[in-house]
């Protein structure tokens, strides 16, 4: 009776020891910036975002979960002048908010690919949204804190691209 349950307490610790090692259920959250590139790349230079995650370890190598946030390219100003006619234009900020379902692919420890694929919802006047989709590759820079780079994209008629490097803290 003894050796069983010496038995039984070695296999409950062994198996919440391994399960810890494959759980990397985590919340993160961070700061994301990037420059605008493709058909709004001229109207639109700086991209500026938070963003949310919520990742579930669903094995040793992947994780599944969701993408949010909140996202504002800055608009430019254009001047064009003619025949001694001067107009100026200032594009108005561009503001979305990114909801996906996010996955994470660990080929090795500390290194991450991955991607979001969702919707873009379109915050301000003439912004419509679109398809979202979102590839990202991550370092962790130590147990807390990951870096990340990627290229987001979404619209309908016209593509919002954008090259992104954020920082995210896991909490």
């Amino acid at each position: 009776m003894k050796l069983f349950t010496l038995s039984s307490i070695f296999l409950f610790l062994s198996v919440i020891t391994l399960n810890a090692q494959v759980d990397r259920t985590n919340f993160r959250a961070g700061l994301t910036g990037g420059i605008v590139l493709g058909d709004l790349s001229e109207a639109y230079s700086l991209n500026l975002g938070l963003e949310v995650q919520q990742l579930w370890g669903v094995s040793r190598e992947i994780d599944l979960g969701f993408s949010t946030g909140f996202f504002n390219a800055f608009g430019e100003k254009e001047t064009i002048s003619n025949a001694g006619v001067t107009i100026e234009t200032e594009f108005d900020n561009f503001q979305y908010i990114p909801i996906a379902a996010a996955l994470r692919v660990y080929p090795t420890s500390g290194f991450k690919l991955g991607g979001d694929l969702g919707y873009a919802v379109g915050i301000n006047e003439g912004n419509e949204g679109g398809l979202y989709f979102r590839p990202v590759v991550g370092v962790d820079i130590n147990g807390v804190t990951e870096l990340n780079v990627s290229y987001a994209s979404f619209g309908r008629e016209s593509t919002f691209s954008t090259a992104l490097v954020g920082i995210l803290f896991l909490f």
